[in-house]
């Protein structure tokens, strides 16, 4: 997770961004919306999911993955793993 509380802040904001653009999917398909808006809502949703997804896979290479006690292999296999794992 983040190490300054500013940073924590901004992806708690950003997450509940998130769960209000899934919540308005919600709603438009209870009102039987186009199918042109939902997926526009959906899509607008799964690109901050992304990005928040992104962002903290980045913090968590930069200040979590071990630097100088695996050879760089050691090192890409891990950050191999990490990727596998979140973007399946």
């Amino acid at each position: 997770m983040s190490h300054l509380s500013r940073e924590k802040l901004d992806l708690l904001t950003r997450t509940k961004k998130i769960v209000g653009q899934l919540e308005a999917v919600g709603r438009a398909l209870d009102q039987d919306e186009p199918c042109a808006e939902v997926l526009q809502r959906l899509a607008a949703a799964r690109g901050a999911i992304n990005s928040l997804m992104g962002e903290l896979m980045e913090d968590h290479i930069r200040n979590h993955m071990p630097r100088k006690t695996k050879s760089s292999e050691e090192a890409a296999d891990d950050l191999i793993e990490i990727v596998r794992t979140y973007l399946k």
